[in-house]
């Protein structure tokens, strides 16, 4: 459970970094309030930022509306934790992906497949984070392939797995992209041990799969 006297510190950490001019935390942000969704990185780092708004992006960031929403739910929570947790719970994972044109890329996720950027950083960006729904997505800048296509194909080695609640969504997906005109390494099809998936390649060839169950 997290500690609120860890979360002070981490809004104070954000408002400083603001104020620095912290470039990678203008994406932060502009990720998580949304009167800063539409300005670009230069704007947010010289708009008015005070401790109330780093608290809220907190907040956020810990899945509750406000600053006070969250320490209310803190409190409720620790009245009824009885005792300290056993072992630690990892909450997300972050796949990455080796690109190597990061703004080809991150057109590819937001125009095909309906991901929204989450943030770039560097000048020019050499890495990125994309997302659509629960999924996030690091996109990580090298020279050349690492992978070469025919092996990933043969071997279909995959880069990525997405999953869907039912077996009408990975339908309504798999049309979704159809419709973009997603370029597909294999199409809609229902596998032995009961799911349904499809898989798609992005520019670099990276192989992107999609599941669901199959009723």
């Amino acid at each position: 459970m997290p500690n609120l006297e860890n979360l002070k510190k981490q809004a104070k950490l954000i408002l400083r970094w603001h104020r620095e001019r912290h470039y990678p935390v203008a994406a932060q942000i502009r990720g998580h309030l949304l009167r800063f969704l539409d300005m670009p990185d230069s704007e947010i780092l010289a708009a008015s930022f005070k401790l109330s708004d780093a608290q809220e992006m907190v907040a956020r960031q810990q899945g509750f509306d406000s600053w006070q929403a969250l320490k209310t739910g803190l409190s409720t929570t620790s009245r009824k934790v009885k005792s300290s947790p056993s072992k630690a719970t990892i909450v997300g994972a972050e796949p990455q992906l080796l690109v190597t044109d990061i703004k080809r890329s991150c057109e590819f996720f937001r125009e095909k497949l309906g991901f929204s950027l989450v943030f770039t950083y560097g000048k020019p960006p050499y890495y990125a984070q994309v997302g659509r729904d629960a999924a996030r997505l690091n996109l990580r800048c090298v020279e050349r392939r690492v992978i070469e296509s025919t092996v990933r194909d043969r071997e279909e080695l995959l880069s990525v797995s997405m999953t869907v609640a039912t077996a009408e969504e990975i339908k309504l997906l798999f049309l979704e992209f159809q419709s973009a005109g997603v370029a597909f390494h294999q199409t809609l099809k229902k596998q032995p041990w009961g799911a349904k998936n499809f898989v798609v390649k992005d520019p670099d060839g990276n192989l992107l799969l999609f599941a669901g169950p199959a009723n």
